[in-house]
């Protein structure tokens, strides 16, 4: 609104952190010197002017006046209700300040305008609907607080100026925002601002209101549930004593519990926190089933428990050695263990810096050599309770390390639960399969088991269930697995490394007539003197029937013998009892599956043509033998280069690359034609297409079979190879030595060309092995085709097979 013309002189009345607006009357304290000598000096004015005299009332807030102020009369001076000097001033209209000036007393002057606060007549349909909006609200407020003689004031204000300046009496209202309606010369704008201002009251009102009701009906619930509570105590303890029962509630239950558990210390405070908390906690709350489920968890594991090993050396040994056949190494090893444990325990060293002396072994190699079971006979020998987790196939890193308590039916890990079902804190605990652990995006559980194989760690193992330390030092870990290269490096670093190479045939002798003979007749009902297999019968499923690096085949072929010999002895077709030899084996189970390449015909061996070698391989199942074929393509119709079939790594087809090459470069040495090498192509293959082929071991083979090939003379068929080859023709170092050899006893070879570097290897293999092999060790290549090619023929060289 704009200002009027007519100037104004008065003294300024400043009010510090207070605002008043036009139509309200305050009353001021003549104590204070501003307001003093302000009220004097409109006095001394007033003498000379009629009317009452007039004062400036400004807001003034950290010593910066308002720029709008209130023309106020001083209605009446004398003493206020508490016996001060004071003035009573109502305030009449709004000032715009101007520039100061003089005037009598002491009190600040300055020139104004009126500011013109008028409002068109009639008034716009919304200005209306403003005032009705205002008045409803403010008589709501009004009434909550009970002031019903103010509801008729404000109902009867029809000004829109001054309904709207009637808010300065608002309390809620903050020094800010009164300045801000004094400000504010449109009447209809300010009644905008003060309806806004009462709304949002009236709403954060309403919501204290509310969270007040809230709380109130919380307060009142919890002690309506706490007096209910009490009744249910006293009515549970008035039946107990009816029933003569020992008076005690759940949670003093749990508390006598930890009480009474022999626990170690930092376990029993953790545990009598979370009594407390299930103390506190209400029965509706889920935290006290979580609660009540770990200190089961808790109390049921043995932590104290532990059981006494035996340290009968030679008995120990005698167990081993009556339910497992050969596997020295483990035995070996279990037997030091022992030992020391023995000595330790004699000498008082059975604890050293919080630690004891546990275990961690990896028993490594093909299946069905035993690798399981072996873990009950350790855990017998040594007196100890046994259990067995079976971690092929595990991706979750919780199963290793446990669930946090925070989830929904979280559980301990599989190491924890392991500890709990055995029963004792130095159980056997076998991994099983551990190079079958995979990852994903749940973690790898491998990299969990680092903290459980680690002897340096394992005595302050921490599960995200339990979250209290366990020793797990004393526990003598036993890890399975088929495939070396599966095992992080890390973990394997941490255990300790036992290699199972497989069985010889006369160990299968024993083990099949000494376990898994009786075990079969007992599966197929018969009595051991009803069948009886004579050693030959044995010794031919062993090695022509089946040919593995376990027994779990031979067991399946013993095992489908009786069961045959049982259904033809019901049948009425055979009577018993029965005693089967070699020669009855094909009447009952079918012909043999692997025939020696010795027993078979000459025309019909791998090695009847040139250009076939056999050599020797280690893969997931054990050693196995391995035959090379390579062959010239006709000049006329084949392309010139090498070709290589049968799944093979870069390894492989380098070491393919290196034997053509040596062959090339030494042809006119060795006397080969190694004209031919030039425009015809070479196609080297391995049989057994389907499964995949890598490493080095299978140089010297490449390079003889090519060489029987450019030559027309035949690869000897009872010799074996494997070695490494390098461009000068050296032979080099290869690994699984004793897997390789125990194949090739396996497959009939008797002769054996192994690199001379790896003759150390040797002290591995068992002696009935070596005892029915001819073992070369050679450094050159030369030397591997003296021994493996036979002389030509008539002296002229057979044709050379030539690839379609």
């Amino acid at each position: 609104m704009a200002s009027t013309s007519t100037p104004l002189t008065l003294p300024v009345l400043p009010l510090d952190d207070e605002v008043v607006l036009p139509g309200m009357v305050v009353p001021l304290d003549l104590n204070d010197a501003d307001v003093r000598a302000a009220v004097e000096a409109a006095q001394a004015a007033a003498r000379s002017e009629p009317g009452k005299p007039r004062v400036l009332l400004v807001p003034r807030m950290d010593g910066t006046y308002a720029s709008t102020g209130v023309l106020g009369t001083i209605e009446q001076v004398g003493r206020l209700a508490d016996g001060d000097p004071g003035a009573l001033i109502r305030g009449r209209s709004r000032v715009k300040i101007g520039a100061g000036t003089t005037g009598p007393g002491a009190a600040l002057w300055v020139e104004g305008t009126r500011v013109d606060e008028s409002v068109p007549e009639p008034l716009p349909g919304q200005v209306t609907e403003l005032v009705k909006e205002y008045k409803a609200l403010a008589t709501a407020w009004l009434r909550k607080r009970g002031a019903w003689q103010v509801v008729d004031r404000v109902q009867a204000i029809d000004d829109v100026s001054a309904l709207a300046d009637n808010s300065g009496y608002s309390p809620f209202l903050t020094t800010e925002q009164k300045v801000e309606l004094l400000e504010t010369g449109d009447p209809v704008a300010r009644l905008k601002l003060a309806t806004q201002h009462l709304r949002d009251h009236l709403a954060e009102q309403d919501v204290a209101e509310t969270i007040a009701k809230d709380v109130q009906e919380g307060v009142d619930k919890q002690q309506r549930e706490f007096l209910l509570r009490r009744q249910l105590e006293a009515v549970r303890k008035e039946l107990r004593e009816l029933n003569g029962e020992s008076e005690g509630e759940e949670s003093d239950d749990y508390r006598a519990r930890v009480e009474a558990a022999d626990l170690p210390e930092k376990v029993r405070e953790a545990a009598l926190k979370e009594v407390d908390k299930l103390e506190r906690s209400s029965d509706q709350s889920p935290e006290g089933s979580w609660i009540r489920t770990w200190l089961d968890t808790v109390l049921e594991l043995p932590w104290n428990e532990r059981t006494e090993d035996q340290y009968d050396i030679h008995g120990a040994k005698t167990i081993l050695d009556a339910e497992h056949a050969g596997l020295e190494d483990v035995k070996e090893r279990i037997t030091e263990y022992l030992a020391v444990r023995k000595r330790r325990t004699d000498r008082g060293l059975g604890v050293i810096g919080g630690r004891r002396g546990g275990a961690v072994l990896a028993l490594v190699g093909p299946p069905g050599v035993g690798k399981t079971s072996l873990g009950e006979s350790v855990a017998h020998a040594m007196g100890r309770k046994f259990v067995r987790v079976a971690l092929g196939g595990v991706r979750d890193e919780a199963e290793i390390r446990g669930h946090r308590r925070t989830y929904v039916g979280a559980l301990p890990g599989r190491i924890v639960r392991a500890i709990k079902e055995a029963g004792s804190m130095n159980p056997v605990v076998l991994l099983d399969e551990i190079d079958k652990v995979g990852s994903d995006f749940r973690g790898d559980p491998a990299a969990a088991l680092l903290e459980v194989l680690d002897p340096a760690q394992n005595h302050t193992f921490r599960d995200h269930y339990l979250e209290v330390e366990l020793d797990l030092s004393d526990v003598v870990f036993l890890a399975t697995a088929n495939v070396l290269e599966a095992i992080p490096e890390a973990l394997l670093d941490r255990m300790e490394l036992v290699r199972l190479d497989g069985y010889t045939e006369d160990e299968k002798i024993v083990i099949a007539r000494d376990h898994l003979l009786p075990r079969q007749l007992e599966r197929a009902g018969l009595e051991t003197a009803e069948v009886t297999l004579d050693e030959s019968a044995l010794r031919k499923l062993a090695g022509e029937y089946t040919r593995e690096a376990g027994v779990r085949n031979l067991e399946r072929s013993i095992a489908r013998l009786l069961r045959k010999v049982a259904a033809q002895h019901e049948l009425g077709e055979r009577k018993l009892p029965f005693t089967v030899r070699d020669e009855d084996l094909r009447g009952l189970i079918g012909r043999p599956h692997h025939v020696p390449e010795s027993a078979q015909d000459p025309a019909e061996r791998r090695t009847a043509v040139p250009g076939v070698a056999t050599g020797l391989a280690v893969t997931g199942a054990g050693g196995d033998v391995l035959f090379v074929e390579a062959s010239l393509a006709d000049p006329e119709t084949g392309a010139a280069g090498l070709t290589l079939t049968g799944q093979l790594g870069d390894v492989m087809k380098e070491s393919a690359q290196i034997a053509l090459s040596f062959l090339r470069s030494h042809g006119a040495e060795l006397e080969l034609p190694v004209a031919d090498l030039k425009d015809r192509g070479v196609h080297i293959h391995f049989p057994a297409g389907a499964v995949p082929k890598d490493g080095p071991s299978a140089g010297v083979t490449m390079t003889t079979a090519l060489a029987s090939l450019l030559s027309g003379r035949l690869v000897r068929t009872d010799v074996a190879m494997t070695g490494e080859v390098s461009l000068t023709g050296r032979v080099l170092p290869i690994g699984g030595v004793k897997q390789k050899l125990l194949a090739a006893h396996r497959a009939g070879v008797t002769t054996v060309v192994i690199p001379k570097r790896n003759e150390p290897d040797l002290d591995d293999v068992p002696a009935e092995v070596l005892d029915k092999l001819d073992v070369h060790a050679v450094t050159d290549v030369r030397q591997v085709l003296e021994l493996a090619l036979s002389p030509a023929t008539n002296g002229a060289a057979p044709e050379v097979p030539v690839a379609a």
